[in-house]
């Protein structure tokens, strides 16, 4: 999903209603409404489930109209704005999908399997296939490897077979609504309020998923004002049914947000016998000189510097990685999304296979021993981030601190061995 702050497309974070609008809910479901008086009470003591203080909500209505002095000195009509809201009530399935939570964190190989399945494969090369020219032109004009859009194409919406179909307005009112997130969803529902006035379109062309990501390479509204082109010059920046908008929207993207020409995003590599994780980041002529080597044979590039990723650890595929990977966490900022988009897009392009295989059969963390790691690292030091048992860039890197300080092989990955470790320490 195209926003930086939004994070990986299929995590979600539970957020409370508010008290009054809690209890509504619930009560007026069970016909309880007699009740409502007692609930108001309850409410007004600042008194939610699970002892939660919560602050008094407004109706859907209420809600509307507390929205339109903001989406008018946004300068949206007052008849577009009836038109995108009319009757507006929550969307219940898009409220249950912010209480989903999964526990289940995939190994990093599961989640690389399902973006490079066979079917995705095949559906991206038959697309490739009948858009090479429109592909070709746009990688030209922005700068960016088709390998790199291609991947994020695929990744998205699987070259357009699953983009989503619910309407995001509604959407995006339900989130904002519910407060979930905070005032996020509220100023992404301007924005798509705005898209309306601005762009000329028919709220009922807009959808895409619960959260209000549009289009064939999702695009939050905000997103897709900033970054959304009409590349077939038809009137109409059209990330929803046209290929070429949708591609060259996702490329201006990507160099809008920094990404280097005639730089890699990385690559697999072999590391010397007895390499030392010490090394952690160089420039290209350096890693070349320790004797790091790209797995694909190729020759290393003569500028540039590039950081050591192992994400299933030292047994795994090792990766060099530069800043233009940091671009595509831009739009994710899951690595594992990022390193999909990447070995995707290159598979269509005629990479090959990783040469090193993924341990699959180590034991890996369970959820509650992911967060015991983050709890753990916390304790003594090493770590400030938020313990969700979600291992990123943060986690990784304090894992990588401890091992260094206590003479671990510092390849930043987390396994039972390093729990056992961090149990020990003091």
């Amino acid at each position: 999903m195209v926003n930086a702050q939004f994070g990986i497309l299929h995590s979600s974070v539970s957020a409370m209603p508010g008290a009054i609008r809690w209890a509504e809910h619930v009560l007026a479901a069970a016909g309880f409404r007699v009740l409502w008086g007692i609930v108001m009470v309850v409410a007004l003591c600042g008194i939610a489930p699970g002892g939660v203080s919560l602050a008094l909500a407004e109706s859907p209505a209420e809600f509307v109209e507390q929205l339109w002095p903001e989406a008018r000195a946004l300068g949206v009509s007052r008849q577009n704005f009836n038109d995108a809201l009319a009757g507006f009530s929550p969307d219940p399935k898009v409220t249950a999908l912010t209480k989903k939570q999964s526990e289940f964190v995939r190994p990093i190989w599961s989640y690389i399997d399902g973006a490079l399945s066979k079917a995705r494969v095949d559906r991206g090369q038959r697309q490739v296939q009948q858009w090479g020219k429109t592909i070709a032109m746009i990688e030209k004009v922005y700068g960016v490897p088709r390998a790199v859009f291609l991947g994020i194409w695929g990744m998205e919406s699987n070259f357009d077979s699953h983009s989503g179909n619910t309407p995001t307005i509604r959407a995006l009112a339900t989130l904002a609504y519910e407060r979930y997130r905070g005032d996020f969803f509220r100023q992404e529902l301007l924005q798509a309020l705005v898209m309306v006035e601005e762009d000329h379109l028919d709220p009922a062309m807009m959808v895409g998923s619960w959260a209000g990501a549009m289009g064939q390479t999702q695009f939050m509204p905000s997103s897709y004002r900033k970054y959304a082109v009409d590349y077939d010059r038809d009137g109409i920046r059209n990330i929803w049914s046209s290929v070429p908008d949708s591609l060259a929207s996702t490329a201006n993207y990507l160099r809008q947000h920094g990404w280097e020409p005639g730089l890699p995003w990385g690559f697999e590599v072999i590391l010397p016998e007895g390499f030392s994780y010490k090394n952690y980041r160089h420039d290209f002529v350096t890693w070349s000189k320790l004797g790091v080597r790209r797995a694909d044979n190729r020759t290393m590039p003569q500028r540039g510097e590039a950081r050591l990723f192992a994400p299933a650890g030292r047994r795994g595929p090792v990766f060099l990685l530069t800043g233009n990977f940091d671009v595509i966490k831009e739009y994710n900022t899951s690595d594992a999304y990022a390193l999909g988009v990447a070995l995707l897009g290159e598979r269509l392009t005629g990479a090959t296979p990783l040469h090193t295989s993924w341990p699959r059969n180590e034991a890996t963390l369970t959820h509650d021993q992911r967060v015991e790691v983050q709890r753990r690292l916390a304790t003594l030091g090493f770590y400030d981030g938020k313990i969700d048992g979600k291992h990123g860039t943060g986690t990784r890197e304090a894992v990588r601190q401890f091992q260094l300080k206590t003479g671990l092989t510092a390849d930043g990955y987390a396994d039972v061995d390093l729990l056992n470790a961090l149990r020990k320490a003091r």
